[in-house]
């Protein structure tokens, strides 16, 4: 099984103006990140690709898993990349992993306990599983999954899960009480008033469990 990180920090610049995809990345290392995950939709590919290249070059250099949102093309261009996180709408997990083959990672998002078995089946090297509590990073149309569910899926699969979606430091504590890998966080992150601070306080929390 390839290593996947505990803490991954995805980066955003639509729930918050004040930080770069660069900036987020290198605080979140600061702060003790095992996962940067890149994720913008509004870039264009030439932007994605550059700004991708830097990030890279950055968790290469602090040897630090470096991820990106959605894009396959771009995983493949960008060369110290680890891999690429897809959601329901991308190419398919078998289709990536033909093109990326078997030494990137490759993760995959999971909605419920049947998406997580087909994700494990397809060859996900691990699950975001959620939202597991009401979140603003992003429109969210079904209600929050709740620890009860997580602990569901995590009978069912043998990959590593992180959970995502409203996670924070007032709840952490319980979402690693589910015996979950890990979790992927944004906005506790993003919009609190020292990220570096609120990384290192993640992190503390999912490794003293």
């Amino acid at each position: 099984m390839k290593n996947i990180g505990k803490l991954c920090v995805i980066t955003d610049t639509a729930i918050q103006k004040k930080y770069s995809h660069y900036e987020i990345a290198e605080m979140a290392i600061k702060g003790g990140a095992d996962i940067i995950q890149f994720r913008d939709k509004s870039m264009s590919s030439i932007e994605l690709v550059e700004t991708a290249e830097k990030i890279a070059a950055l968790c290469r250099k602090h040897n630090v898993l470096f991820l990106i949102n959605d894009r396959v093309d771009v995983t493949m261009i960008v060369s110290n990349s680890g891999g690429v996180h897809l959601g329901k709408e991308d190419i398919s997990i078998k289709d990536a992993r033909k093109l990326l083959g078997s030494r990137k990672i490759i993760g995959g998002t999971a909605h419920s306990l049947k998406e997580a078995v087909q994700r494990e089946k397809e060859g996900a090297d691990y699950i975001g599983y959620g939202h597991i509590y009401a979140t603003g990073s992003k429109f969210k149309p079904d209600k929050p999954k709740g620890t009860a569910e997580l602990r569901k899926i995590l009978k069912k699969v043998n990959i590593p899960v992180l959970a995502i979606g409203g996670i924070g430091l007032g709840n952490i504590e319980e979402v690693i009480q589910t015996g979950v890998h890990g979790a992927a966080v944004i906005g506790s992150v993003l919009k609190s008033k020292d990220p570096i601070k609120a990384v290192r306080e993640l992190r503390k929390r999912i490794y003293e469990k």
